[in-house]
């Protein structure tokens, strides 16, 4: 594991609590971006904290750098900051960081968060190419049912009226890369339950609108389903899709998921599949567990196409690792290439 931290108080703190839980071991700890990109020109971690505010180079305005030189580290944001606003978090996530955790202040370093810490920390070790069974080769599969695929060149019906996109940890860089493939002038509505608190879910769909080159809206009871948008739901209820006399609606429900999320992927999937049948599109990127998986599967016994993230651009291949294992993956690809294969539906190209 590798610090990066600006403060001599903080790295030593961190190392000691990394150290104690006997499960990570901390291999090089530096004061600023520089020395660590140095550093990993020639090491190989599993897992990098990083700091945000730091002189010289910012943690945010290197994480993209941290990230290409850690090859497949995953980066664990570790920094006051982040308790500023969902923007810096928000931010973080979307440039790549696979986690963030506010740094207290150096008094206030103890017991609950270094609890917090190892968890985190765990999670992520657990994640790391080793939580989902990787398929032996490549695959682009084309479903043939719910539990069977065949390999074969990737296409989708020119008639798909919704895109339903699921995701998690990572999600958002994914989301991010995804969108910027999909041109403007796109009008299938687009939903995402992504996993993020409600704090955060107002500056999320400012970000999207951004990348979407379209409307955003954060998902409202009985809010009307229309062209050219995209709904984002809230953090605290599920967005479920029904039917209404011209078209389609958003309903927003409480009830416990099976994945145990709030809001879970699962819900809309299933509701999805019920109003849209064949007529959608599923979409899982990247996320731990496996939100999504069950209904990915009422999605294909409707006739809908699913697509997932690939395991090597993923933060974490847990949610879409899940579908593609469970043979419910119409094809699995990078998200840009997921957005460009979207993107092909009516010419929109």
């Amino acid at each position: 594991m590798l610090i990066v931290d600006d403060s001599v108080v903080a790295r030593s703190v961190l190392g000691r609590m990394v150290e104690g839980t006997r499960r990570f071991r901390v291999a090089a700890a530096y004061s600023d971006v520089r020395a660590a990109l140095d550093y990993l020109k020639t090491h190989s971690v599993d897992i990098i904290l990083l700091d945000i505010e730091m002189p010289g180079i910012d943690g945010l305005t290197a994480l993209p750098d941290v990230i290409s030189a850690g090859r497949g580290a995953k980066v664990l944001i570790v920094s006051s900051a982040a308790e500023q606003g969902a923007a810096v978090t928000v931010q973080a996530l979307a440039l790549g960081a696979a986690d963030t955790l506010v740094k207290p202040g150096i008094g206030a370093f103890g017991g609950r968060f270094a609890e917090v810490l190892e968890e985190r920390l765990s999670r992520l070790l657990e994640t790391h190419g080793h939580s989902v069974p990787e398929p032996a080769a490549p695959v682009h599969p084309a479903p043939v049912t719910a539990n069977t695929q065949q390999h074969g060149p990737v296409q989708l019906p020119d008639d798909f009226e919704l895109v339903a996109i699921g995701a998690s940890t990572g999600g958002i860089h994914a989301l991010s890369q995804l969108l910027r493939a999909i041109p403007a002038r796109f009008q299938v509505p687009i939903l995402v339950t992504q996993h993020l608190p409600v704090s955060f879910m107002s500056y999320f769909a400012t970000q999207l609108a951004v990348l979407g080159g379209r409307p955003c809206d954060v998902a409202a009871d009985r809010m009307r389903i229309r062209p050219g948008r995209i709904i984002v739901a809230p953090g605290d209820a599920h967005m479920r899709v029904v039917r209404t006399s011209d078209g389609s609606a958003i309903r927003l429900t409480h009830e416990k998921a099976t994945s145990g999320c709030m809001p879970s992927v699962d819900p809309m999937f299933e509701s999805v599949a019920q109003v849209f049948g064949a007529r959608a599109l599923g979409v899982v990127l990247s996320g731990m567990g496996r939100d999504g998986c069950e209904g990915a599967k009422d999605l294909i016994d409707a006739g809908a196409r699913v697509l997932a993230q690939d395991k090597t651009s993923s933060v974490v291949w847990g949610m879409p690792g899940a579908v593609a294992n469970a043979g419910r993956a119409s094809a699995i690809l990078p998200p840009d290439e997921i957005g460009r294969l979207i993107a092909r539906r009516g010419g929109a190209a």
